[in-house]
């Protein structure tokens, strides 16, 4: 068992340094044997197999980005639940952990029918271009 800092992270600092050489070591060679064939079609962006249209600097609504915030929010927020799940069938906790997780639940809930009466989740009438309605 090592005793001190340095021999407790050495192994750490030694498998950083071989990966940095590795991924510089590979990236070296790529580019020094790697063919250099510059073309139309190998130029334009592949998306998926479908050949691209448009601007690649258009707009986009505003719902877009709130849709993805509320995404994120209540899927960080479904995330709590899980140890939730896994404390409680420990005895003594399910009563008082059933009633906070009920409050959560419920603010959740809340919060979701909110912002659905709001109408941030309607994409009816409106596309991803920003265009009015």
């Amino acid at each position: 068992m090592p005793d001190s800092y340095p021999e407790l992270y050495f192994p750490v600092l030694v498998q950083a340094l071989i990966a940095m050489v590795l991924a510089a070591a590979l990236i070296t060679i790529s580019y020094v044997f790697g063919k250099r064939i510059r073309n139309r079609v190998k130029d334009m962006p592949y998306e998926s197999g479908i050949v691209p249209t448009g601007d690649a600097r258009q707009r986009f609504s505003v719902k877009f980005y709130l849709v993805a915030m509320l995404f994120i929010v209540f899927d960080i927020e479904a995330i709590f639940l899980y140890p939730w799940v896994v404390v409680y069938r420990e005895p003594g906790l399910s009563k008082s952990l059933f009633g906070e997780m009920l409050v959560f639940v419920i603010l959740i809930l809340s919060g979701f029918f909110y912002i659905w009466k709001k109408g941030a989740l309607d994409w009816s009438g409106s596309d991803l271009a920003g265009k009015k309605r």
